[in-house]
């Protein structure tokens, strides 16, 4: 069994990242199709391209995972693929559908696992991106082959709660609408948790891009998040069980109980459609854009695959572009064209004029607008403890090239942008380092690691650390004493380990050791893989600012404590590189604490 070849645009991570319209799939399945056939005549005379009534030989067996919410669809569509005879090479599919967590199976592939599955079908490319892009070399490959179909995500909530917000004919931003779950006690969001949810972590992305925009909006932003996070659900389907059960004073009054939920417009119209629902869902669409869940379908392990596979998994994606298999897709719920709005799916989500539910999606979120949301939310729903330590030497104060300002002036702004995405219940201290700052120690402690809500004298912990940030200077003359700076922080972040927090260290320096007297690498790695404990992690996140650092060197050093070591060119990167090394420690974390 060989690697089949596919054009170099349908590889792994290659796909272009908004929902397609169906055509668009049709294109893809069919250059795929044709490759592992050789051939448009050797496709055409083998009956790949079309429809069967008998099997010449025993039928090709596939095994295809799929998002719950898809898998209803995809088994009814293999059904009646079934039904119809439809034939690859003249061989029936018998082809075999399970619903599958897409965080679950997304997790499997990317520890380098190769489950019995020969189709996958997440609700979002995010998974897909997830996978291709793990830092492991031995994922396991997934070549996208085009999109199933899509549906928007927006808030649904109960009649009276929608109603009470002027539902349907009052429009909302994402902002607006999650700001009133915050000044009604009678209004609770829930959602599904965004590190498990596509759903949740689109819609997350949204609101923290909205927030953005606005004077203080990190701020609102994280309060935001840290109401949502006390009412999240681990999935999507779990998360519908959090509404009243019916209309009744004692259901609605249930702190439990949540009269808005952040979900798809195919969620609502299952839930709506279903018997035992009990009530129905008014679906807001709001008017700064629903992003889309776009369900790609993706070969799985193609060089394990066989031909016969790799070509009966292509024909049933061509298959699903059929018009009767679209109607199917809107049967269930699904919106199959990228440019239209099926009334009577809207309708029956709950969706009514003048929501805005015809209006295109948004561009996709970038990967550092996703990778951002993730780490804001990360720290917001689990309370973080983390000590800063800069680098104060000498060269932080050369000048940052295009912006006129110095290594330290613009270090000092991003973490000052990083500060105003932590809660008052986050833990956060300050230490600067160079050479010789206190006595024969190379470093000194601004501010001590302590609950940013604590008062402090006239303010706050969150003040005085703003000070503090805002007066760090570099000291003339002064080198880097990073290796004994680097054992002193780690050693005072784990004996001062705190439970039930998220715990790390971030250094950041713009050079390499140049205390002469100071440990060595090899000693100083040493004694951290001594200090780390999986029971107690602390990772240290190490972040080389400018050309002198050694991005190498900060790796090697990071990853004995089970931490990451990052570049940047631009110290203006440091919040966004900051957040997006909690996530991969977080991740880290949780997948060492499952082992």
């Amino acid at each position: 069994m060989g690697r089949h070849s596919l054009p170099d645009q349908y590889g792994a991570g290659g796909s272009d990242p908004r929902p397609r319209a169906r055509r668009r799939t049709v294109a893809i399945a069919t250059v795929l199709v044709l490759t592992v056939a050789g051939g448009t005549a050797v496709a055409v005379q083998s009956g790949l391209l079309s429809f069967g009534s008998s099997c010449k030989k025993d039928a090709v067996r596939l095994k295809l995972a799929a998002s719950p919410d898809m898998a209803p669809a995809l088994r009814a569509a293999a059904g009646q693929a079934r039904d119809e005879g439809v034939t690859s090479d003249g061989q029936c599919l018998n082809i075999s559908v399970t619903a599958q967590e897409s965080y679950k199976f997304a997790d499997t592939l990317k520890a380098g696992k190769h489950p019995d599955v020969q189709v996958w079908v997440p609700d979002s490319e995010l998974w897909v991106n997830e996978v291709t892009s793990a830092a492991d070399a031995d994922a396991t490959e997934v070549t996208p082959a085009g999109n199933v179909a899509s549906t928007p995500v927006g808030v649904a909530m109960v009649p009276a709660a929608a109603k009470s917000l002027g539902w349907p004919k009052k429009t909302y931003s994402w902002l607006d609408l999650a700001g009133a779950t915050l000044t009604d006690d009678s209004l609770r969001l829930g959602a599904a948790d965004p590190a498990r949810s596509a759903t949740g972590l689109l819609a997350l992305t949204q609101l923290s891009t909205a927030a953005a925009k606005v004077k203080g909006g990190a701020t609102q932003a994280a309060a935001m998040m840290k109401t949502l996070s006390q009412r999240t659900s681990d999935t999507d389907s779990q998360v519908l069980d959090t509404l009243p059960r019916n209309s009744s004073g004692t259901e609605q009054g249930n702190p439990k109980r949540n009269q808005a939920l952040v979900l798809s417009e195919q969620s609502a119209f299952a839930y709506n459609a279903s018997a035992d629902s009990g009530g129905s869902l008014d679906l807001f669409y709001p008017k700064d854009g629903s992003p889309r869940l776009d369900y790609p379908y993706n070969l799985v392990d193609q060089e394990r695959l066989t031909t016969d596979q790799s070509r009966a998994a292509i024909r049933f994606n061509t298959y699903l572009s059929q018009p009767a298999q679209q109607k199917l897709m809107e049967k269930y719920g699904f919106r199959t064209d990228d440019d239209a709005a099926p009334k009577a799916v809207v309708a029956k989500a709950g969706g009514v004029s003048p929501q805005p539910y015809a209006v295109a999606a948004p561009d996709p979120a970038s990967d550092a607008a996703l990778q951002e949301a993730l780490g804001t939310w990360t720290i917001t729903v689990q309370s973080a403890r983390i000590t800063t330590v800069v680098d104060a030497s000498a060269s932080m104060a050369e000048t940052v090239p295009g912006t006129g300002q110095s290594r330290m002036d613009v270090t000092k702004a991003s973490l000052l942008q990083a500060l105003a995405t932590f809660t008052p219940e986050d833990e956060i201290g300050l230490w600067e380092f160079s050479t010789k700052l206190d006595g024969d120690k190379d470093y000194r402690v601004l501010v001590p690691t302590e609950r940013l809500g604590d008062q402090k004298g006239d303010g706050t912990q969150r003040d005085a650390l703003s000070a503090a940030f805002g007066s760090l200077k570099p000291v003339p003359n002064g080198a880097t004493g990073l290796y004994d700076t680097t054992l002193a922080a780690y050693k005072a972040a784990t004996s001062s380990y705190a439970k039930g927090k998220f715990n790390a260290l971030v250094i950041l320096t713009d050079g390499v050791n140049q205390d002469p007297g100071s440990i060595s690498r090899s000693t100083l790695i040493k004694q951290l893989r001594q200090l780390a404990s999986p029971e107690r992690p602390v990772p240290l996140i190490m972040i080389g600012v400018g050309p002198q650092a050694d991005k190498e060197e900060a790796r090697q050093i990071a990853e004995a404590t089970g931490g990451s070591g990052h570049e940047v060119t631009n110290p203006a990167q440091i919040q966004s590189v900051i957040l997006q090394a909690i996530v991969a420690a977080g991740a880290s974390g949780a997948s060492a604490n499952a082992g």
